[in-house]
Order: structure tokens, then sequence, then C-alpha cells
């Protein structure tokens, strides 16, 4: 039996597609290491995101065409990751040093968990090993302290605002700052300004993913931040009835008019399960989001179903991925978190970027 070759191992890898670049895993450069040990091949594949949600089936799908070759009795796989930063095409706008994705999460209108949303999802791609910050940019209503606390407070070092910490994740918010008790009474133009100061004056450090809790509507301060930064991807957060429905509309489509990608529309509040019965009540309507997602081409990324959880977590500074981390509403936010980064992943194989030299094997 011939021995096995490096060259060998790279051509049966060759037809295996990552599934939502739909490119070859060896063209993109994801074959980082290869280790020939008689009849056992070791691959190292490096995911666009720690949060892929089709690791498993890469794996299987590796495993398939290195069991094919002759003389191969088994095969390792082990994964690293390393985010790429998606583009814009907008040139002018300045990105955040050291921030590699930024992540506008909005709504059309109030009062559908927009925050909520934000915290669960920002925690959860924190979990899946993502280097992550939270930016908290609904002046008018600040709810992350409340929701997040945080482990560590902001501070200040070398003229630069340090943000806090919590769950892994770096934080800022204005109320951190204001007394909680008093409500923030500026126009927009200082409005803007703050805006703009969290976005160039915190210490941010290396981060795969920004993700920002925008205010309701479509106003100042989403201009300001589509103005001032290059947005990686919008999500658009609804509930499933029309009244909500129909801002949400107008929040994507104010997106795409500033040339944002819209990564996709979260559903919250889809559904109740009696936790007696377990009779299930679409109490705000049914099949909103995915609607509204078939019509406009873009992802649902999640279906959230009402949990008392998530509003005692918000209560109490715990979100239900940290509190209840197996719940449904839990792993549906972390499949909204996986989901959202996959959508990333797929913008920034859209830029162009100089081929990678596979490495040589460990022998």
């Amino acid at each position: 039996m011939s021995q096995l070759t490096y060259e060998q191992i790279i051509e049966a890898l060759r037809p295996v597609q990552d599934p939502e670049l739909r490119r070859s895993l060896v063209e993109l450069g994801m074959i980082k290491d290869v280790a020939i040990d008689g009849s056992t091949v070791r691959v190292q594949v490096e995911l666009t995101t720690p949060a892929c949600p089709l690791r498993e089936r890469i794996r299987g799908d590796v495993e398939q065409a290195l069991r094919a070759l002759p003389g191969v009795e088994q095969v390792e796989v082990a994964f690293s990751a390393r985010v790429r930063a998606a583009g814009t095409g907008l040139p002018d706008r300045q990105p955040i040093p050291g921030v590699m994705n930024t992540i506008a999460v909005a709504s059309g209108k109030g009062g559908v968990g927009k925050s909520t949303v934000a915290v669960n999802l920002a925690v959860a791609l924190a979990q899946e090993g993502a280097k992550v910050g939270l930016l908290d940019a609904d002046v008018y209503g600040p709810s992350i302290p409340l929701m997040l606390g945080a482990d560590e407070q902001p501070g200040l070092a070398d003229n630069k605002i340090i943000p806090g910490r919590a769950y892994g994740l770096a934080v800022m918010s204005v109320g951190y700052i204001l007394d909680p008790e008093k409500a923030l009474i500026w126009r927009g133009p200082l409005v803007s300004q703050l805006i703009r100061q969290f976005l160039s004056d915190v210490q941010w450090g290396e981060l795969d993913y920004l993700v920002i809790d925008l205010p309701p509507g479509t106003g100042d301060v989403q201009l300001t931040l589509v103005q001032t930064i290059p947005l990686s991807g919008a999500i658009i957060v609804t509930t499933p009835q029309d009244v909500a429905l129909a801002d949400a509309i107008k929040g994507l489509q104010m997106f795409r008019e500033v040339k944002t990608p819209v990564l996709g529309i979260v559903e919250n509040m889809s559904y109740f399960v009696c936790p007696h019965c377990g009779h299930r009540v679409d109490i705000f309507g049914s099949g909103g989001g995915e609607r509204v997602a078939n019509t406009y081409g873009v992802p649902l990324l999640g279906q959230i179903p009402i949990d008392p959880a998530v509003r005692e977590g918000g209560d109490t500074g715990r979100p239900i991925v940290v509190s209840h981390p197996g719940s449904p509403t839990a792993l549906a936010f972390r499949e909204a978190a996986r989901q959202a980064a996959a959508r990333l992943s797929v913008e920034a194989a859209k830029k162009p970027r100089k081929p990678t030299l596979l490495l040589r094997p460990n022998r």
C-alpha cells in the first residue's frame, strides 16, 4: 500500500464546500494544517466564526471525503476560528479601531423586546467563543445596565473611556453615566455627539463583533451611526402582529437605502407554551416575521418564544442564555446568534482577498 501524501489529502478536500459560502474549503484557505500518521489523518479547519451553525456538517463532509481515500482508516477534525471583516462598500466611513464587525439591532417601534434580543444575542456570541462588545445606543431609554449589570463599571484611562465588563462582553451605555432616575433631555445634535463619542472615544479593544442596540424608529441615532462607521449588518426585531411588522419593514428599508446589509429578522414573542398543559398559544398572531422575511428576501434568523424567565433575567441582570442555558428560549437565541454570524461570514466572503497559502503537513 502506497503512503498517503499531503497532495492527496488536499485534492480529496478540494470538492468539500463551506455550506454557507458555497466555495471550497481549500479555495477559501480554511484548511490550516494536515497531519498524516499512518492510516490516521488529522485536519485543522479554520471556521469564519466560532459561532458557526454548520460546524458538524463541515466535520461530516471532511470525514466523508477523506475516508474515501485508500489507506485512510481514521479521520480527526479540529476546529479553530478567525472572524473576517464584512465590508459595506462605503470607503468614506471610518471603522472603529480593532472592531471587525458592527451589528445594529433595530426595530421600527418600541415594545418588541429589541434590547432583550440585543443582550442575549451578544452574550450568546461570547459564549460561542467570539470577542464581543455591546453598545447601548438607545440613549433615551438605556436598559442595558439593568439587563446586564456589569462586573466592572466603565472607567477612564489615557483620555479614553474603558467599557464595563459583563458575561464576557465589553459594555458601554449612557445608563452607567447618568442618574438612573433622571431623564435625558437632549436635542438631536447633542445625542449625535454622544453617539460619536461612544464610537470614537471608547477603547473597545480587539472585537469580532460589536452589537449596537439602537433606539426604536429611524431618527438621529440611526442616521449618525450609518454616517459615521461602516455597519457590517443590521438585525430587525419584530413581533408577529401587523402593527409591529409595518414599522419593522420601514426599518429594513432604511438600512437598505443606506447600503447596510440586513442580516435577517428575529421574531420575538412568537408564541407562548403553557408550562402546565403544554398548549401553544400565538398571543400576537403567527407567521408575521416569516412573511416579511420571504417578501423582502432576508433570512428569518429565529422565532423567540415568550418566556417569564426572559423578564426575570432582564430585571435581575441575568440574561436567559446565562440563567437558563438549556431552555427552548435560550436555544432559540443561541441559534439566531449563530445564523447572524453566518450571514456576516457570507458578507465578508464577498470582499476580494489574497489567496491563502496552505501549510505543509506535520508528519
